[in-house]
């Protein structure tokens, strides 16, 4: 046999707070509405006494959540004493016998009747009980009696007010349309002429009505001057209508204004599209020079189809990673300048005659002709990789749920905790640390293969980068007895490209050959510039030396696990994935990854080089 003692928990619970008070009524309300405790006296008296320490925000919340959840009785009963927005959900999906319905119907206001007479699910004997209350339901609350400015200070009360109406019925004998006893003594509608009494032009004609009457000069042509009963009751409207009629009369008979004279807008020329314009790259193929159109939405343009603010096809980014000439590329530049719209781009080469290099292209634009079109083919989404991502999304947050947890049970911040728990916390803490690093770069490659990575160009100086990640990677090459050596020829080298993908880019590549290093395993990570570039060329360990470069790439955790020793730190989803996540990763950095025999080279744009002209602005 199993006690279930959820509900002594929850009632023993300290309830002097608001978040205490909170807590258990949320938990008492869930226990009560799905069934798993019985809507005893003791738990829907403790729901009245914590009833107004709870906001009605999470009160409507509660009863939100049990739609469809077939709370008892008790508990809707207890709902329906509440506000009519609290108690409406519960009204609306309460699933109850017609007795149970028929014991709560007299305990609930009109409002909440009103409720439950929208449902159309409800039994006979229900919709048979909520129709014996008449039209009691329906009656209106009689107004708050107005006061006159030109009534006496003192107001007859609300008997003396009621009691000539109430009496005659009373006193009266049945007829048959007498009044019946539901209707309020006071009806809340007023009639049009108590309404037009109140408006002040009918004041002021009828104090002019008042005092022709009397006599005054104002008085309008009659047989008998004076009455010989004054007016009273109702006020004369005719003269009312008669001024009406005569201001009607002479706004028709008054000359018209005569019309206003709209300016007419200043006429403003159509911008001038630019038809053809110049242009020469550098060595990454980033435009620097244009003539002819508006530089600003040019200059900085990549003809790079990969890298970021590149607005081509791949007919002149596959040219240009050959080195080779192309003709008619698309090209579209955003904006509202002349430069705006489609191109089609032609261009050549050029090499420097002393060296040999690539330096850049040099070419032309034009618009396109009425059978051409210039727009950039866009690659379909893949269903898969936004999976995927979907996916990272849904394991990074229990992870995290995880792994804070585990970290304050290692720091004992929820109390005193006995040594091997406090162990066991910190392997935990250290695993959910390798499995959020794992889905972040699923993350990553899915962002990547969907075109969705969101990267900012910036300076990220190296050397200071490289001592950071070394620092970090220290404990993993002391655990796998490997010696790292980093070499920076020029300490003020610093990349272009976001830093938080640079820093990911080379964290996870070096950190991928440190765990792949053996005891007397040395590292060595040089960096130079070369050419308008950033040069990093990292060390192969000897347990990747014997592995050729499309091997390299498939190493997967299974044989990564089998390879590996005891010490452990292997990447989580394998050499393979991590290297070809940092090689992908490099392209959308605009630079390369290339796997040599005894190296990797990491080729990223340098900032600011300082053979790179600087743009005039005269």
């Amino acid at each position: 046999m199993r006690f279930d003692d959820s509900l002594d928990t929850v009632l023993s619970a300290d309830m002097s707070t608001p978040f205490g008070a909170q807590s258990t009524w949320r938990q008492l309300v869930d226990l009560i509405g799905r069934g798993r405790v019985a809507a005893s006296d003791v738990a829907i008296a403790r729901l009245a006494s914590i009833r107004g320490d709870v906001p009605p925000p999470i009160r409507a919340a509660s009863a939100r959540a049990l739609a469809f959840a077939t709370p008892p009785a008790a508990l809707v009963a207890f709902f329906a004493q509440d506000e009519l927005a609290i108690a409406a959900p519960m009204l609306r999906t309460a699933d109850l016998s017609t007795d149970e319905w028929a014991a709560i119907l007299p305990t609930l206001s009109p409002a909440a009747r009103s409720v439950l007479r929208h449902r159309r699910d409800l039994a006979d004997g229900v919709t048979r009980a909520l129709q014996s209350f008449g039209s009691v339901d329906f009656v209106l609350g009689a107004p708050e009696p107005v006061a006159d400015a030109a009534a006496p200070a003192q107001t007859p009360a609300p008997a003396e007010i009621v009691a000539p109406i109430a009496q005659p019925i009373l006193e009266a004998e049945p007829e048959p349309f007498a009044i019946p006893e539901t209707i309020a003594p006071v009806s809340p509608f007023l009639s049009i002429a108590s309404v037009a009494a109140s408006m002040p032009l009918v004041a002021e004609a009828r104090r002019r009505a008042e005092q022709a009457s009397e006599g005054g000069s104002m008085a309008p042509p009659s047989a008998d001057p004076k009455p010989d009963k004054p007016q009273s009751g109702t006020f004369p409207i005719a003269e009312l209508v008669a001024r009406i009629d005569a201001y009607q009369r002479k706004r028709a008979e008054a000359p018209a204004p005569p019309p206003l004279e709209i300016q007419p807008a200043p006429f403003v020329p159509a911008a001038r599209q630019a038809e053809t314009f110049r242009f020469e790259t550098d060595a990454a193929g980033v435009l620097r020079w244009v003539e002819g159109a508006a530089r600003a939405p040019l200059i900085g343009l990549t003809l790079d189809h990969g890298a970021i603010g590149s607005q081509v096809d791949g007919v002149a980014s596959g040219a240009f990673r050959r080195r080779a000439g192309f003709s008619d590329a698309r090209l579209v530049v955003d904006g509202t300048s002349d430069a705006a719209g489609p191109w089609r781009i032609t261009g050549i080469p050029v090499f420097d005659r002393t060296t040999g290099r690539f330096t850049g292209y040099r070419g032309s634009a034009r618009r396109p002709r009425a059978d051409e079109t210039a727009e950039p083919t866009r690659e379909a989404r893949n269903p898969a990789a936004d999976a995927l991502r979907q996916l990272a999304h849904e394991l990074r947050t229990p992870t995290n749920a995880i792994a804070g947890f585990a970290e304050m049970i290692e720091a004992q911040m929820l109390g005193p905790v006995p040594q091997p728990y406090r162990e066991q916390a910190g392997v935990i803490r250290s695993q959910t640390s390798g499995l959020l690093t794992a889905i972040d770069d699923i993350d990553m490659a899915a962002r990547i293969e969907t075109h969705a990575l969101d990267l900012r160009a910036a300076d990220v100086p190296l050397a200071p980068l490289l001592t950071r990640i070394a620092d970090d990677l220290a404990p993993l090459a002391t655990l796998r007895g490997t010696v790292l050596e980093l070499q920076v020829d020029d300490p003020a080298l610093a990349i272009l490209g976001d830093d938080r993908a640079v820093e990911r880019l080379i964290a996870r590549l070096l950190a991928t050959l440190v765990a792949a290093g053996g005891a007397g395993d040395r590292i060595g990570v040089v960096a130079r510039r070369d050419d308008g570039a950033v040069v990093i060329v990292f060390d192969r360990p000897k347990a990747l030396a014997a592995y050729a470069e499309e091997t390299l790439l498939t190493i997967d955790a299974e044989s990564e696990a089998d390879r590996a020793d005891q010490s452990g730190g292997a990447p989580l989803l394998g050499t393979g994935f991590a290297l070809r996540l940092a090689r992908n990763l490099a392209v959308e950095l605009r630079g390369s990854l290339t796997l040599g025999d005894k190296s990797l080279t990491l080729r990223l744009p340098v900032a600011f080089p300082a053979d790179m002209e600087q743009v005039s602005s005269n």
